[in-house]
């Protein structure tokens, strides 16, 4: 017996050695590694005691032969064991055989020896560990795996992780005090494997992990030796995201997905596909550093499958497991693009390969189609290989959307038939304008465009790009390759609106609209802005206006803004105020004028005034019109004239008196100018003289005539004075019984115009004017009258008149000596009617006559003149034709 552990000791002596040590750990690699252990008295035997040599012979040949004898029944070993039995145990990999074993020699110092694995793993307890840290960069993961032979009360199984994280960054670090380590228990709800999770702060991921594995299984105790790991480089990536596979523009399949997000490195990824075809197998496997790979020669008909895993690019980490396979195959008629967007005007190029029952088309037989309807010219093809036809579009026009289909669809064809699929070609018309305006304080632009004028396309964004260059704007804007996003917001009135705060007044900024799609990008022709020229001043301030007393005109004032300090024109707009105001407009180009005058028809009403300015040179916007000022009417002078006066007298005979009632129509604005506070009655008599009675803003007057001779006249009063053209009306005895109108005729022309015509006797007296007066007879109604020029003769009488009513009318004469006695007749005049009113028609045909007349005569010259342009445009021209040489056609123009 103590000769067989001297040989297997002596057997280790090459695979051992001692070093005394309290702080050395085993380095936890990114990759798998093995944790065994055995007894401890079986250990101790492979641990050289003193004086043993190193030239003792070699006897490699009977080691395993040896180990098999001694531990062929561990299981019994185990079984047999003594309550809380701690095993010495060893971690080694794949990689590196050495087995690393902390342990206490005799004099129970500790150290770490280093023996060949291949005596634990044969022997021992045996589990496989990874540990490595998650994606977010939150969690330390150990992952146990039981390898045990022969397990044994593994349903008692319970796993610990011992660890601790210096709060400092060392290189080198004492192994902490025993009572320092936290403690973490390990899910091992698995059969045969446990799962350990630390919590890591995120900034001591690079710190230095200490860790050891306490693992119990009824009364035995497997305990680690110390480990220590980064928890930075074994980063474990999660699988990564959205696999795709497409064909490309060239034809080629391009794998394609994206990075996980939550990396804070760059990954390599490792990429294993396999092709399937009728003509082709093969399979790959190829790390890349790029989310993508290009696959060439591309077939219909084939299939893919793909898996993708990455890895930390450049340092230490784990590989993240295989995405989910992803299977794609390619149609029998492969369009490299299957889609294209482009805009107005633009060339673009389908390519296809066209198979057909197992077989690929040669190019020269395929012809090409548009929507099935239209066959593409054969001069738009191009033969690129032998299987390989190319199509081109020139100078294309916008898609002109059929139903729910917003593009054409391009079909490739072999000479007999098409297949069902088919390329989309979506043409689109990107011309935006964009209008930009300059605030009146020049602290900010707004700009704005609409969708209105472009095609919508689903699935497509919209985002405004500029370029600010440092100084005004070049010649021919271009797409600047750097330029920065824009945000704009939709308006209610369909518009998109985009600030630009603060702004730089003289730089240029150079803008278009980007449509973002699936299918790719397009931009709008681009136009460049410089603030300082699209300025929308503020609207003048302190608008005020007022009629002029003595000139009578439009007097407007106001101030102009403070911004900006370019030289400004005005504009003004004015009119009578009411609900809606037809403005006139006026302008004034002065720029050191705030003022102007305006010649307005009415000086008693009230306008509405407002103003607008705009920079001098023409550039920019006119601001908004200013808030309404508004005229305050005021009369101008004293009124023109007074009111026209007549009189109703009532004759009391028994008292013998005689009430005078002064009737007179109110003053228009344009002979009051502009009103009338009050009426005045001035008195005159023999006896009396004269005196004067304020009788307010009333239109009668009542008093009490007893005098042979009394007159009257009507004033009419406003804020400057009285009327100084006044109607006199004399009240006369001796007049009263003068007897000029020898007779009066009435005619009803219709039920709104009587005609009125009577005949005058010679006399001695000034006649001024007439009065006319008509009523309905047998009825207390309103006396109507009118005042009638002494010249005339005859009169038209414009009312409203019931056929079937009888009216009275009276004619008065009315003299500068007083009222002279009226005719009056209470009918209508009944003979000769009808000649009458033949006679009083001739007052209202002979202008129609006339008028006819002077429009035929106009009809017969624009003819004329029309008769001649035609004839003029038959003629030909002399100089290119034979038979019209010579002859005179000044002269045949003289005779039309």
């Amino acid at each position: 017996m103590i000769c067989q552990k001297f040989c297997v000791a002596f057997l280790h002596w090459e695979f051992i050695y001692l070093i005394t040590a309290f702080n050395l750990a085993y380095p936890v690699t990114p990759w798998r590694f093995k944790l065994s252990c055995m007894p401890p008295n079986t250990t101790y035997d492979f641990f050289l005691p003193t004086g043993i040599s190193k030239n003792t012979s070699n006897v490699n040949e009977h080691y395993e032969a040896v180990v098999e004898a001694k531990f062929n029944s561990s299981s019994t070993y185990f079984s047999n064991l003594s309550s809380k039995t701690t095993f010495h145990c060893c971690l080694w990999s794949e990689e590196d055989k050495n087995c690393y074993v902390h342990a206490d020699d005799v004099e129970g110092k500790a150290f770490v020896a280093t023996v060949n694995s291949l005596v634990f793993q044969q022997i021992g307890a045996n589990w496989n560990i990874q540990c490595w840290t998650k994606e977010d960069l939150e969690l330390f993961i150990c992952y146990m795996e039981s390898l045990f032979k022969n397990p044994f009360k593994a349903y008692d199984l319970k796993v610990h992780l011992l660890y601790v994280l210096p709060e400092v960054l060392e290189e080198s670090l004492p192994v902490p005090q025993k009572g320092s380590f936290l403690t973490v228990q390990c899910n091992c709800s698995v059969r045969d494997s446990c799962e350990c999770h630390v919590p890591v702060p995120t900034a001591k991921l690079n710190h230095t992990l200490l860790m050891y594995f306490k693992i119990t299984s009824g009364a035995v105790i497997f305990q680690s030796p110390m480990m220590s790991v980064q928890p930075i480089n074994v980063v474990k990536p999660d699988p990564p995201l959205g696999l795709h596979m497409e064909i490309t523009d060239t034809g080629n399949l391009k794998i394609s997905w994206s990075s996980p997000t939550l990396v804070p490195f760059q990954l390599q990824y490792q990429v294993k596909y396999s092709e399937n075809s009728s003509t082709n197998m093969r399979k790959a496997d190829e790390i890349v550093s790029a989310t993508s790979l290009l696959v060439d020669s591309v077939l219909p008909g084939s299939s893919y499958e793909v898996q993708v895993r990455g890895r930390r690019l450049d340092g230490p980490g784990l590989w993240s497991d295989w995405s989910a396979p992803l299977i794609f195959t390619t149609q029998d008629v492969i369009y490299f693009p299957p889609k294209i967007l482009t805009s107005v005007g633009s060339n673009v190029s389908f390519h296809c390969i066209y198979k057909n029952e197992n077989k690929i088309v040669s190019s020269k037989k395929i012809i090409w189609w548009m929507n099935l309807a239209e066959k593409i010219p054969q001069s738009q093809y191009h033969v690129m290989g032998d299987h390989v036809s190319k199509v081109t579009f020139r100078s294309l026009k916008a898609t002109k959307p059929r139903g729910k289909f917003t593009y054409d669809a391009i079909y490739c064809c072999n000479e007999h038939e098409c297949h069902h699929r088919y390329a989309e070609l979506y043409v689109i018309d990107v011309n935006i304008n964009i209008s930009c305006e300059t605030d009146g304080y020049l602290t900010q632009m707004t700009c704005r465009w609409s969708t209105n004028a472009i095609q919508s396309l689903v699935g497509s964004t919209l985002q405004l790009r500029y370029h600010r260059s440092s100084l005004y704007c070049s010649d021919v804007p271009s797409i600047h390759p750097i330029s920065e996003s824009k945000d704009c917001h939709l308006q209610r009135d369909g518009f998109y609106e985009c600030v630009f705060q603060p702004i730089f007044l003289l730089s240029g900024y150079t803008m278009w609209i980007r449509i973002n799609h699936s299918l790719g990008s397009l931009d709008s022709p681009p136009t460049c802005v410089v603030p300082d020229s699209v300025v929308k001043p503020l609207p003048p301030s302190s608008v005020k206006v007022e009629i002029t007393v003595k000139i009578g005109l439009l007097k407007i004032s106001w101030e102009k803004p403070v911004f900006p300090e370019n030289n400004l024109k005005f504009q003004i707009r004015y009119g009578l105020s009411g609900k809606e105001v037809q403005w006139k407009m006026y302008e004034v180009h002065d720029a050191k004028s705030n003022s102007a005058s305006v010649l307005v028809p009415d000086l008693c009403a009230v306008y509405a005034v407002q103003v607008r300015c705009k920079r001098l040179d023409g550039l920019g916007y006119w601001s908004n019109w200013s808030s309404p000022a508004y005229t305050v009417v005021t009369d101008i002078k004293v009124p023109t004239r007074g009111p026209e006066v007549w009189r109703i007298i009532n004759e009391d005979t028994t008292k013998k008196e005689r009430n005078v009632t002064l009737l007179w129509k109110p003053l228009m604005k344009n002979d009051s100018l502009c009103s009338v506070r009050k009426y005045v009655v001035k008195h005159h008599t023999s006896r009396n003289g004269t005196w004067s009675e304020d009788v307010g803003n009333h239109t009668q007057f009542t008093f009490l005539w007893t005098e042979q001779a009394h007159s009257v006249t009507v004033l009419a009063v406003n804020s400057i004075g009285a009327s100084f053209v006044n109607f006199n009306l004399t009240f006369s005895w001796p007049m009263s019984k003068v007897n000029t109108v020898q007779s009066l005729s009435a005619y009803p022309l219709n039920s709104s115009c009587v005609f009125l015509s009577w005949k005058l006797s010679p006399s001695d007296y000034s006649l001024m004017y007439f009065i006319t007066e008509w009523k309905i007879l047998n009825e207390d109604s309103e006396t109507k009258w009118l005042r009638i020029p002494s010249s005339v003769k005859k009169y038209y009488i414009h009312d409203h008149f019931i056929p079937i009513e009888k009216y009275q009318f009276s004619l008065y004469p009315v003299f500068m000596e007083g009222v002279g006695k009226p005719k009056i007749i209470n009918s209508f005049t009944p003979d000769d009617i009808e000649k009458r009113q033949n006679d009083a028609g001739l007052y209202v045909i002979v202008p129609i006559i006339i008028s006819s007349s002077i429009l035929l005569l106009g009809t017969l010259l624009i003819s004329h003149q029309r008769m001649k342009k035609m004839f003029w445009e038959d003629v030909p021209n002399p100089k290119n034709c034979s038979w019209a040489q010579g002859l005179n056609f000044q002269k045949r123009m003289d005779i039309l």
